[in-house]
């Protein structure tokens, strides 16, 4: 746990262990101790270590238009521009500009590494409005088995129609435009896309072009589910959305 909030090598923090330097909870913690990061108070030298400085994580309802990039050639409005501008921070994964919905910015790269990275499968869920009214049996067996695309036949994946027309499909590849093409395969072109779920994490209550800071507990559920040690912010976290371009206002 010290590692992980960057007090150096796992040699170097068990040497500040040996020197007593370290406690938890009021007593001198020896090597090998297991500690709660949610509830236990570590301490080193008397100061508690509380979590690395500087990490940021903001979820954000992105509108259609807006490019899931820190830059844009040709002007249009970047996600980057709907958030805080300091710390500095990056889209985990991609949205294009025509999809809406629930999108990560952080600048913790490890978090941002094992989201992304194909071999976790962070599932990711879209409600499809798609053409052609009802979506028959056929199609959604297809969608849920995998469908061909030029750069293969992509992964099963959970797919219902909660009202025709309109499917819930998560997905756990990252391939561009994916559900798009998925649709589009089976003769169902996507008119309006929305990602409703990274993970673990959802809100329904975010507008579009808001955003608001992960909650420690979402954040600690996200990294658990992939494995990583739970980082968090050294400021507590709000739950009450920020508006387009400015800071969450704070109850």
């Amino acid at each position: 746990m010290l590692a992980s909030r960057g007090w150096g090598s796992r040699r170097v923090c068990e040497e500040l262990i040996a020197a007593g330097r370290v406690s938890v909870n009021g007593e001198t913690a020896v090597l090998g101790r297991r500690v709660d990061t949610e509830q236990d108070v570590v301490e080193v030298d008397g100061v508690p270590i509380g979590v690395r400085p500087g990490l940021v994580h903001y979820l954000l309802n992105k509108p259609t238009g807006v490019v899931t990039t820190a830059s844009d050639t040709h002007g249009r409005p970047t996600v980057v521009e709907l958030v805080p501008s300091e710390p500095r921070v990056f889209p985990v994964g991609r949205l294009d500009a025509a999809t809406e919905g629930l999108l990560l910015l952080t600048n913790d790269g490890e978090l941002a590494q094992r989201l992304t990275h194909p071999s976790h499968g962070v599932e990711k869920e879209y409600l499809a409005e798609v053409a052609g009214g009802r979506v028959g049996d056929g199609a959604i067996r297809r969608l849920r088995d995998g469908v061909e695309l030029d750069d293969g036949v992509t992964a099963p994946a959970k797919v219902s129609q909660p009202s025709p027309g309109v499917l819930r499909i998560t997905i756990h590849e990252g391939r561009n435009r994916q559900v798009r093409r998925m649709c589009e395969a089976v003769g169902h072109p996507v008119e309006r896309l929305i990602r409703v779920r990274i993970g673990t994490l959802q809100d329904r209550t975010l507008r579009p072009g808001q955003w608001r800071e992960v909650r420690p507990d979402e954040l600690k559920a996200l990294a658990e589910s992939i494995g990583v040690p739970p980082r968090t912010s050294g400021a507590p976290a709000s739950d009450t959305p920020g508006t387009p371009g400015g800071a969450s206002r704070r109850r």
